[in-house]
């Protein structure tokens, strides 16, 4: 049985005229290119502990198949915002799961787009915790609820941002990469 015991946080971006590549050097950046990325939904494993990319990257070796939560975007327009988040709510009793969610957009900076991803998380823990929530209040009140009702005790989120240039293919990576 896989379940991950640790995470990491990690982002990148890259640039280049084919979209494969700026793919590519967006991992780089992340440095998580040398492995062999398989996507994963948006489970938080219960005691999952979050720790520095370069603690978990010293757990790794080239080749691995590691599994991902991971957001990206690209853009070959000029001046055109691309954003990828991935967002994580953890509950107090960490007998229990929590969430991770990605989340890519375009015209977004990295504060709105990690708040959004965070939200998403938050949600999705919300709703098995038998939390109420009212999806049209602000973030930060649902938020404010969650913690008063002690039962969400932590959300973050990774973001990464870049605008296009001409005739170049800018890509954003951000990913939770899981670790036995």
């Amino acid at each position: 049985m896989y379940i991950a015991s640790k995470m990491f946080l990690t982002k990148g971006v890259g640039q280049n005229k084919e979209k494969l590549v700026s793919f590519e050097l967006a991992l780089r950046n992340a440095k998580i290119a040398p492995f062999n990325i398989v996507k994963v939904s948006s489970i938080f494993p219960p005691h999952c502990e979050i720790v520095p990319a370069k603690q978990g990257l010293k757990r790794l070796t080239p080749g691995q198949i590691v599994h991902a939560v991971l957001a990206e975007a690209s853009t070959d327009e000029h001046h055109r915002l691309v954003a990828a988040s991935v967002g994580v709510a953890i509950p107090k009793d960490r007998e229990r799961f929590g969430y991770l969610s990605e989340y890519h957009s375009h015209g977004e900076d990295e504060k709105t787009a990690g708040d959004y991803a965070e939200d998403i998380a938050a949600q999705m823990l919300a709703t098995i915790l038998g939390l109420e929530f009212d999806v049209n209040e602000s973030y930060n009140k649902r938020l404010d609820v969650w913690k008063l009702s002690d039962e969400i005790v932590q959300t973050r989120n990774i973001s990464q941002t870049s605008v296009g240039k001409k005739g170049v293919w800018t890509t954003v990576v951000a990913a939770a990469i899981l670790i036995p």
